[in-house]
């Protein structure tokens, strides 16, 4: 009876103790890591949040950038870190890809991370150079079976999401496309307005300026709605694909032993920030959905795409660089 004694104050201390932790939290600055380069749309979806949900918090948050090894270098760094919740991490669905695409990932994805919550999905879009006479996604798909072995598609990477949603499109349209990685979703953007390939699938915000300066022709959205952006270009479900549906989303996490009560203080100010109008407004403009959740409906979006991801990337062959 003594020890159950023990053991229960002790537990009670525990608790207290976290509790006391979440009261205080944040004490220093924050540091989210995004791990990828600056400019890219895991960069601007953090930044367009850090500051209102900082003073959400009362606190300081500092974006980190630790690029490498396809986001698993950032995504380890956070992994391995102290679980008090001054450091985080912000990752795109690659947290869902990765793991079927790296033989010895450095962390397990579900045992050494704790998701905080869902920031917010963005589309990519089909766009083809200006020299390809297709005007639409069906007369692209019957170009493409019409010239096998002459056509192909630039990616951000091997095991990008430029490249994930290519392959989707490969598998739904049934088409033959060569696979061209570029190191960043920059310079695929570059050779796909020089027409040295034929198409390309970066994201919307990228994409965006080109289709209006019309150096690129946008032929489908790969999400299950228009963009506001643009209104004129169907996605690739209403375009012939109805089974086709691809977005990148952003999610935030933390080290796994993160107390429950620090998480639950993240979540509820990130949350706050993302129903902020003007929080929302400027991520809108960027073509950016804000996509507020619980830390249990983040952890279960990552449940249901890992299996899912690693399925079609063994299916289909799919290498990262």
């Amino acid at each position: 009876m003594h020890r159950r004694h023990v053991l229960l104050s002790l537990a009670l201390s525990i608790g207290a103790s976290f509790g006391a932790h979440a009261q205080t939290f944040p004490q220093r600055p924050i540091k989210l890591i995004v791990p990828y380069a600056p400019g890219g749309s895991a960069d601007i979806a953090a930044r367009l949040v850090t500051d209102e949900w900082a003073k959400k918090l009362g606190g300081v948050m500092v974006v980190d950038n630790r690029a490498g090894a396809g986001g698993n270098l950032g995504v380890d760094a956070v992994a391995k870190s102290a679980p008090d919740g001054y450091t985080i991490g912000l990752q795109t669905v690659s947290l869902a890809i990765n793991p079927a695409l790296t033989p010895k990932m450095p962390y397990d994805t579900l045992k050494d991370l704790a998701p905080i919550g869902m920031v917010a999905s963005s589309q990519h879009v089909l766009v083809v150079t200006n020299n390809l006479p297709a005007k639409d996604v069906k007369s692209l798909i019957a170009l493409l079976k019409a010239e096998p072995g002459k056509h192909n598609y630039a990616s951000a990477g091997g095991g990008s999401t430029f490249h994930m949603a290519a392959e989707l499109f490969k598998a739904n349209a049934d088409v033959p496309l060569v696979h061209i990685p570029y190191r960043g979703g920059g310079p695929a953007l570059v050779d796909t307005i020089g027409g040295q390939v034929s198409l390309s699938f970066p994201v919307l915000s990228a994409a965006l300026p080109q289709v209006q300066g019309g150096k690129l022709r946008a032929l489908g959205v790969t999400g299950t709605k228009r963009s506001p952006l643009m209104p004129n270009v169907p996605t690739l479900a209403e375009a012939g694909l109805p089974n086709y549906s691809f977005e990148t989303w952003f999610m935030v996490f933390a080290p796994a032993a993160t107390p429950k009560a620090v998480i639950d203080k993240l979540n509820a100010s990130l949350n706050e920030t993302l129903s902020s109008p003007a929080v929302a407004a400027r991520m809108t403009k960027e073509g950016f959905d804000p996509i507020p959740s619980t830390p249990e409906q983040a952890r279960a979006r990552l449940e249901k795409e890992l299996p899912l991801w690693g399925k079609l990337i063994k299916e289909r062959g799919i290498k990262a660089d």
